[in-house]
Formats: C-alpha cells, structure tokens, sequence
C-alpha cells in the first residue's frame, strides 16, 4: 500500500469521524423531541444580565486544606508542618510540608538549616535528617551530580504570617521500616509514618 493511498485513507475516516460527531453534538441541543431549546425571554435577560457572574464551581470552592500528619515547632514562631513522608519506586522517601512564621515578624535566622557538609546548595534546608531507630541507621538529603542538595533552597528570611513549601529527598530506608525521626535543625524532632 503506497503512502499516498495510506493518507487517503486516514483522511477519510477523520471526515466520518467528523461528521458522525458534529451529527450526535446536533442531537443534543433538544428537548428530546427534536424540537430546539426555547430562548429566554428578554425579562429574564435582563435579569440575569443585572446578576453577577458566577464563578465555576472548581474556583468557587477553596482548595482542600492538606493533612498535617506532624507539626515541629522551631524558633521565634516558626512552625514546621509535614503533610507527608512517601517512599517512591525508585528507592526514595520524599518529606513535604510547609514551613509557617506565625510571629509578627521577619524571620532569617535560617543558617543552621543548611547542614555542616554542604556548600553545593546554598541557601537550604540540607541539614534535615532522617532516623531509622530500628536499624540504627541516620539517611541524609540526596544530592544531584553537583552536589546540590535534592531539598528547598533559598529561603533567606520568612516574612511575618508567611509560608513555604518545603520538601526534602532521602535514600530510603528497607521497607520493613515504616517509621522514622524526622530531624530539622532548630525544630523539635518528629516521628513520621512513611506510605507507600
């Protein structure tokens, strides 16, 4: 079958397609009876053009507040809360969750969330840790071929009242172990639960 014949061919199934769907999309308009929906009358027009748009349901709803499955209080009003710690396919856990200033003021004492060993990333929150107490082991941040750390970077300061996604990349640990000790430093520590 030569290819001129072959594209011939797939445009006139396109066209059937076309024409089929343009013929069920005309059916739809009625009342079920072939006759087309009435208009509205010009009363109920001006109504409705007096009222204010309503938005689309998925922008008039507020977005589904995240499970806090631990909160870790740190310094000045600072609050960590983990919504998840999820063991992937690939051999890795993946803690996420938000950090909150819930004082009134900025907040940049953020250097010792960076770790002692890396200069690769910057401004990070490389120094976090994981504990297996079962195993004995301690799993810190992964790093990209670099030497960045697979964490949030550049929070420098935190205004008053705001919050940042944080996350943070680990080896993970056998899969018999289902918990771990979630360390931050200058937060109180957490136990974590890991899905997946």
């Amino acid at each position: 079958m030569s290819i001129r014949y072959t594209v011939k061919v797939h445009r006139g199934v396109a066209a059937v397609f076309v024409a089929a769907l343009a013929l069920a999309l005309a059916g739809c308009g009625g009342d079920g009876q072939g006759k087309a929906p009435q208009k509205t009358s010009s009363a109920s027009k001006s109504a409705g053009s007096d009222a204010k748009p309503q938005p689309s349901a998925s922008s008039s709803q507020p977005s589904q507040p995240r499970q806090v499955m631990a909160t870790m209080t740190g310094e000045a009003g600072v609050v960590l809360d983990i919504h998840s710690a999820a063991r992937d396919a690939s051999g890795f856990v993946t803690v996420s969750g938000q950090i909150k200033n819930t004082s009134d003021k900025p907040f940049g004492n953020t250097a010792a969330w960076r770790g002692n060993e890396l200069k690769a990333s910057g401004v990070s929150v490389a120094g976090v840790t994981l504990v297996d107490k079962a195993g004995k082991k301690r799993y810190y941040v992964l790093r990209d071929t670099e030497g960045r750390c697979l964490c949030t970077t550049g929070v420098v300061i935190i205004e008053a009242g705001q919050s940042v996604p944080f996350f943070a990349q680990f080896p993970a640990p056998p899969a018999s172990t289902s918990e771990v000790e979630f360390n931050f430093p200058t937060f109180s520590s957490a136990t974590l639960k890991i899905s997946g």
